[in-house]
């Protein structure tokens, strides 16, 4: 349809022929929906369920039974984040940070790798961003989440594990083995000046 949308809500559950996944890796590929804000919804409550998703694309999950306060304040804060990042159009120059062969733009919200544009999620752009602004500084998992959900970490959440690894596959197909993302082991993720 040509009906414009800010933000999608998908359910995994939507029937016997089509899941939630299968149409969040459609509005992925779609060149006018890839940076839609995307929160999955589901009964399925185990780990991998939540990964899967992830992984697929979304930017945010929530599990069945929720709050409806608690979706609201979900939606409300991904549609800030989105608004902000895509209509930061200002005249004044844009805020660019390079890290070897990348540069990610702040203000138009892109990140490109010899010309070629990378397609990053909202919160893969905010994990990329957080890290090239502060080059050597080791980030714990705990807190990019905090810094980029900006909700309270809670115990065992791969939430930040999986987007990173997402966010490394998507910058290794653009950088021939460059390597941006580096893992200090027991503490945590930076990126090198």
């Amino acid at each position: 349809s040509n009906k414009d949308y800010h933000l999608w809500i998908l359910d995994i559950m939507l029937g016997d022929d089509i899941s939630g996944y299968d149409i969040i890796k459609k509005l992925r590929l779609n060149s006018a929906t890839k940076r839609l804000p995307v929160i999955m919804v589901t009964a399925k409550s185990t780990e991998l369920d939540m990964i899967k998703g992830l992984e697929d694309g979304a930017d945010d999950y929530i599990k069945k039974p929720f709050s409806v306060m608690e979706l609201i304040t979900r939606v409300k804060a991904l549609l800030r984040r989105s608004y902000y990042l895509n209509n930061n159009n200002s005249s004044e120059e844009s805020d660019l940070i390079n890290v070897g062969s990348l540069t990610i733009d702040k203000t138009r919200h892109r990140v490109v790798a010899d010309g070629e544009e990378i397609s990053l999620t909202a919160r893969e752009f905010d994990i990329l961003y957080l890290m090239a602004s502060n080059k050597g500084r080791v980030f714990s998992s705990e807190e990019i989440f905090e810094k980029v959900w900006k909700e309270k970490y809670f115990q065992s959440n791969n939430t930040v594990m999986v987007h990173i690894s997402r966010l490394r596959d998507k910058l290794d197909k653009h950088l021939n083995g460059e390597k941006i993302i580096h893992t200090v082991w027991g503490v945590g993720y930076k990126i090198e000046k």
